[in-house]
């Protein structure tokens, strides 16, 4: 993490950003859900996802687990969330797609789900009373009632209503009343009609909102809050025997979390700069080199804002921020494209979710560090290639189908990896 003297210098040297930066540790101290390697710790361990869930998408072999998060968040009360990110051992499937999965599973509790449907039908009550009461208002009172604090016009007269008689030029429904609501012709302003009431049936969105940090990753998540994955999930497999299963990676806790914090950037070069041509005689390179070399910098931009966001806190493994933008490590791949053409559209770019059909956002991030870390004990430069694995969530939290309640559920989650560049001669 960048370091500073003072709080006044933080203040106007430094950039806090909204990014939580997990760090990882052999002490789990309070939180040994979160982690990268080891093995699986379901919700339920009765009632663990179905085997294929976590199957190579290229060799149908099991995969390992590079990370498992504890991603509970205010902004869904009662929602029991795990997060869990695998890879495929073999090098041969490598840089294909399904080598590298995540899957989100996630229970309600069920006095939380009854309370917040006692609160959604309170709310759709006062709803309907609040639009009646509108509506009523929009239709005003009558013309009489109005002008004398009499009863509308039309209406049966009271004894004292020195209008209530034939005699009242006003009492006639003809045409011929200026006064009559059912005459077209220059009518009497009436009150602005009111704004129809949002639908009862509409949910308020909530929002979970940042006041401190904890200690925990987890805690610190609950107080912050182009692979297509859609369809039903597969059929229920039983999971293999721990002896038939790949190797694990050795476990690395993410027990420390905190606001990404930048060093100022440096400011951009004015539009209005010249950029004088060097003399190619003084050159070592021909002027073509120089246009390639000026080329090459400019497609490698969003690369060298990679790495230099990542050498500021070079520790980081993890990056989280719900619903935020990921750090691309290329926008020239599949992945990076998509995303890249998505920003500023309001939209994540990401395929909506094949459970309920609400959208995806961009939930976190592994990082290169990450990979020293998994692969701290291992030897070779054989080792995993990816610069960074992207992982979008359904926006609602839904739960799979057909489980109920109270019930653990497992959906498999959208997954870019982007990675490594190949050296090219």
């Amino acid at each position: 993490m960048a370091s500073y003297d003072s709080d006044s210098d933080f203040d106007e040297e430094y950039t806090e950003t909204t990014v939580l930066l997990g760090y990882t540790s052999k002490d789990p101290e309070d939180d040994t859900i979160s982690r990268l390697g080891g093995s699986p710790e379901w919700l339920d361990p009765d009632k663990p996802p179905s085997a294929a869930l976590a199957r190579c998408g290229v060799c149908k072999d099991m995969m390992v687990l590079l990370l498992q998060l504890n991603g509970e968040l205010d902004r869904f009360p009662g929602h029991e969330r795990r997060l869990y990110v695998f890879s495929c051992r073999r090098q041969t499937c490598r840089r294909k797609q399904g080598s590298i999965r995540a899957l989100r599973g996630n229970r309600i509790d069920k006095q939380v789900a009854a309370a917040a449907a006692e609160a959604a039908a309170k709310e759709a009550e006062e709803a309907k009373a609040k639009k009646e009461a509108e509506k009523a208002k929009a239709d005003g009172p009558g013309l009489g009632e109005a002008l004398f604090g009499t009863k509308s016009l039309g209406g049966s007269g009271s004894a004292g209503n020195p209008f209530a008689t034939a005699a009242n030029p006003f009492s006639s429904g003809g045409s011929s009343n200026p006064f009559a609501t059912s005459t077209t012709s220059n009518p009497a302003p009436a009150a602005a009609p009111a704004k129809a009431a949002e639908p009862a049936t509409q949910p308020k969105k909530e929002e979970g909102t940042a006041t401190s940090l904890s200690k925990t990753f987890a805690e610190t998540l609950s107080l912050n809050n182009p692979q297509q994955t859609g369809g039903p999930p597969p059929p229920p497999e039983p999971w293999p025997a721990s002896s038939a299963l790949p190797k694990p990676y050795p476990v690395s806790y993410i027990s420390d979390a905190e606001l990404e914090v930048l060093d100022p950037e440096p400011p951009p070069i004015p539009q209005n700069v010249r950029v004088e041509e060097v003399d190619d005689s003084s050159a070592g390179d021909s002027g073509a080199g120089g246009d390639k070399d000026i080329f090459e910098s400019s497609m490698d931009a969003v690369f060298q804002k990679f790495a230099d966001r990542l050498a500021q806190n070079p520790d980081q493994v993890i990056r989280y921020e719900f619903n935020g933008q990921p750090l691309l490590y290329s926008k020239d791949d599949s992945v990076g494209r998509v995303l890249s053409a998505a920003a500023g559209t309001g939209r994540s770019g990401m395929p909506r979710c094949g459970n309920c059909g609400a959208g995806r956002v961009f939930e976190l991030q592994l990082v290169p560090q990450a990979i020293t870390e998994l692969e701290a004990d291992e030897l070779g430069l054989d080792g995993m290639d990816w610069g960074t694995i992207i992982v979008g969530v359904c926006e609602a939290d839904c739960v799979q189908r057909g489980v109920e309640i109270g019930e653990v559920g497992h959906l498999e989650e959208w997954c870019g990896v982007q990675w490594e560049e190949l050296a090219t001669n």
